[in-house]
């Protein structure tokens, strides 16, 4: 189940981070946004409103899969072992004197 929400997960950062590129900044920047890229597709207005409603819903998609995996993962690295701050070091291994 965690390899298939990792998986989603990435699909939707790759997805999110297409759409942000794609938008028209205020200066300009990376955006392609327009009526002049998008020919008579739609307007500058519509395509504007598209990405940033897919922003929204990609990013809402990306915080509760990043949450969602976060719970699950929560008690995942409590076992013996994991842990290399609470075990004390091997008896053949130098101190750290500094």
């Amino acid at each position: 189940m965690i390899t298939v929400l990792l998986l989603l997960h990435l699909f939707v950062t790759i997805a999110l981070i297409g759409t942000i590129l794609i938008q028209r900044s205020e200066g300009g920047g990376l955006g392609i946004g327009g009526s002049q890229g998008m020919g008579s597709f739609m307007s500058g207005r519509g395509t504007a409103t598209l990405l940033t409603r897919s922003t929204a819903v990609l990013g809402t998609v990306f915080m509760v899969l990043s949450l969602t995996l976060a719970v699950m993962n929560r008690g995942a690295s409590t076992g013996a072992g994991h842990d290399i701050l609470a075990q004390p070091p091997a008896a053949g291994a130098p101190a750290d004197t500094h």
